[in-house]
């Protein structure tokens, strides 16, 4: 089997869809879709949008679900919902207070959709954490695990101390799924 590294997996970070700080969240989604067409190695695209600072450093990501997030302006309400629970609520108590909140009103309307559209990237981006990082030289075992525990959907590649591409679950994936298939015909 041959050991592969992060660094012959991973999508450069020019071929990825990134965006500056500023960027209203449409252009983030515009910038994703324009990466996707682009980007042919593989028959899974990109999900998120790496937000880049005025020296080109990236600062946060925008995944497909802070996008959803985005839109669902009612989303805090429920995480203080799920709150409640902790101070003995009843799960019942709880479930029907989400339906009733959630009855209020259609979440895609065009108010809504225009004001997440206007709203800069920032608000929704998430700051990369300790764990989403590895190495370009680190070995597959070093980046699954890393995927693994941190339930990540996608690392960011380091050389020294600058990112220089993303490493991708579903790129792992397709790999780790290849070589199984090679072991099991041994």
């Amino acid at each position: 089997m041959e050991k592969k590294t992060v660094k012959d997996l991973m999508v450069p970070i020019e071929e990825y869809a990134t965006v500056k700080i500023g960027t209203s969240l449409l252009g983030a989604i515009l910038a994703l879709e324009k990466a996707q067409e682009a980007y042919t190695d593989s028959k899974y695209q990109h999900r998120a949008i790496l937000v880049m600072d005025e020296k080109n450093k990236v600062v946060g990501k925008i995944g497909q679900l802070r996008v959803l997030k985005a839109v669902e302006t009612r989303y805090d309400l429920n995480e203080e919902l799920d709150d409640l629970g902790k101070f003995g609520f009843s799960e019942k108590y709880l479930n029907r207070s989400r339906e009733i909140y959630r009855l209020k009103g259609p979440i895609l309307n065009k108010e809504s959709l225009k004001s997440a559209a206007e709203r800069p990237v920032e608000e929704f981006m998430q700051q990369p954490t300790p764990g989403e990082f590895v190495s370009e030289d680190c070995s597959l075992d070093i980046a699954i695990h890393r995927l693994v525990a941190g339930t990540h959907l996608s690392l960011l590649v380091t050389r020294e101390e600058e990112i220089v591409g993303v490493l991708k679950m579903a790129d792992v994936f397709a790999a780790v799924s290849h070589e199984m298939r090679e072991a099991a015909m041994e």
